[in-house]
């Protein structure tokens, strides 16, 4: 999105046409990055980026350049729990206390024993969202006198069933921020986060169609495919020059294949995570190597992976699918890990999805989400082992009511939800599965960036500046802006988003568009 959105920028601009030779330069064998559109189950799937795409503010900055087919329902793929950030939405009249602490919380003379000095987790002056969720939990639990045994489930006190469903919007918070654990997300940070105003919104032909209509301005053979770049050459001294006295291009850009191309300017908009791998290897993707505010920001921020689950759903015994209306959104609460009640038949990775739902009403295809070490689990397990661990999850939930009983065999009360299928223990059965392997590729190395406690929105802002830095020496005796950094990583507040991605390739772009400008161009 974000080179893109910057090439189309660069190109479409009144008078740049003749300014800059322009050449895009994709490492995969497809555009679109992070975002990349799909069937599974007859149905449009993505397997990327969705309803990040959510505002109308940018829907009319996007149909300046592109045309949009959009839709506020039908057959495109939307999720309805991700509208807010930060998290405890509530979902339940158990959990309406602990959101009406967390709100007052947020207010300066709210805040609890020990946030200041950062004693609650982090490190000195830095909170993380995890334990300031916890403090909440437990302050909730010491104004209550006691805690009481639900009727009808026998493993379950008000406090396990609390405890349970604040983790259920835990896990939540975690495929939202992509941090794998919310101790590790900084509390700060994700006050300055801003959510778009406006209403979600879907696009019926998919959020490729968004990618293909930047692209589509462009001249055949400007984007070229399959051209992962190894290393990036570029200069702190002053401008070269060749025999003839001609000023030599300043940066050099190595590929796999052995191909080195020179140019004026590159602007990176490899992942944070691909920035994470290139600073840490032995070679380096860059030489010279990065300055240190360069690196230390990057190795500060947080770059996690969140993976997605499609299930297609039959709920015949010959493997047809038949009526999936009675597929509820199905949101999960478990024991915890260490219960002695907990459901041992459930697979640990499954224990901190939130929800398995259709991705649209009455589709057979099923969507759950999975987060930090689960995501990465998830890559590595064959399908037979996903549907095995899914299926037995599910059957722990949608039981028949009379089927409960005293012991430890249902993680929620069964009675709470509808039986599917035929009416017996293998109504439900899933054919296929699909997942995403966003954590393990080496193009990406996860999924997107959040604020880690240690860090903070300015490291956003430092990832953001081109080298060599301005109004430092070496700006001053070598070629500027010979190296722009876009992605949502590089954005303050929208970072994480697509639509971040976009205004960050959008700000490149006015950046060398001024500066030639400036320049006399």
């Amino acid at each position: 999105m974000a080179g893109l959105a910057a090439a189309n920028r660069l190109y479409t601009s009144t008078d740049s046409k003749d300014m800059f030779e322009l050449c895009v330069m994709e490492g995969g064998p497809r555009i679109g990055g992070r975002i990349n559109t799909s069937e599974f189950g007859g149905d449009r799937i993505e397997m990327g980026a969705s309803t990040e795409l959510e505002v109308a503010q940018f829907t009319k900055l996007l149909r300046k350049s592109i045309r949009l087919s959009l839709s506020s329902h039908g057959s495109a793929w939307m999720v309805s729990w991700t509208s807010q950030r930060p998290l405890l939405k509530a979902a339940s009249s158990l959990v309406h206390p602990l959101c009406s602490r967390y709100h007052s919380l947020q207010e300066p003379d709210g805040l609890c024993p020990g946030e200041a000095d950062g004693s609650n987790g982090g490190g000195p002056g830095k909170l993380s969202v995890g334990s300031f969720l916890r403090h909440i939990l437990n302050a909730h639990w010491d104004s209550v006198k006691e805690q009481e045994q639900i009727e009808g489930c026998d493993n379950w006190s008000t406090k396990l069933l609390e405890e349970a469903i604040f983790a259920m919007h835990e896990n939540v918070q975690r495929t939202c921020t992509s941090a794998g654990d919310l101790m590790n997300l900084d509390f700060g940070a994700e006050s300055e986060y801003r959510m778009f105003p406006g209403e979600e919104i879907t696009i019926a032909k998919g959020y490729l169609s968004v990618i293909e209509s930047l692209a589509s301005v462009l001249p055949h053979g400007l984007i070229q495919l399959g051209r992962k770049v190894t290393g990036i050459q570029w200069q702190r001294e002053a401008h070269r020059s060749t025999e003839n006295g001609c000023a030599d291009r300043t940066v050099k850009i190595h590929f796999c294949d052995g191909s080195i191309m020179l140019a004026d300017h590159v602007l990176l908009t490899v992942s944070l995570g691909v920035l994470k791998a290139g600073i840490g290897s032995d070679s380096g993707m860059f030489n010279p190597p990065l300055p240190t505010f360069k690196t230390e920001a990057i190795s500060r921020l947080g770059f996690g992976a969140v993976n997605k689950m499609f299930l297609q759903l039959s709920s015949s015994h010959d493997g047809r699918v038949e009526d999936c209306s009675k597929f509820p959104f199905l949101q999960m609460a478990f024991h915890r890990p260490d219960s002695e009640l907990r459901q041992k038949k459930i697979p640990w990775w499954m224990r901190r999805t939130a929800s398995l739902s259709p991705i649209y009403k009455n589709s057979s295809v099923m969507l759950s989400w999975f987060a930090g070490k689960e995501a990465l689990e998830l890559e590595t397990l064959s399908d037979e082992e996903i549907i095995d661990g899914v299926s037995k999850t599910i059957s722990s939930f949608l039981s028949q009511p009379h089927k409960q009983s005293s012991s430890n065999s249902h993680e929620q009360c069964s009675g709470k939800v509808s039986s599917l299928g035929n009416g017996d223990e293998n109504g439900v059965k899933f054919t296929k599965v699909l997942r995403t392997k966003w954590g393990n590729d080496p193009l990406f190395l996860g999924s997107y960036s959040y604020v880690a406690v240690g860090s903070s929105g300015d490291d956003l802002d430092i990832l953001a500046e081109p080298l060599p830095r301005i109004g430092t020496v070496e700006s001053a005796t070598s070629p500027p802006l010979q190296i722009l950094f876009a992605g949502e990583a590089t954005h303050t507040t929208h970072y994480s988003t697509t639509h971040g991605a976009y205004f960050s390739g959008l700000r490149e772009a006015s950046r060398l568009l001024q500066h030639y400008r400036w320049a006399g161009a």
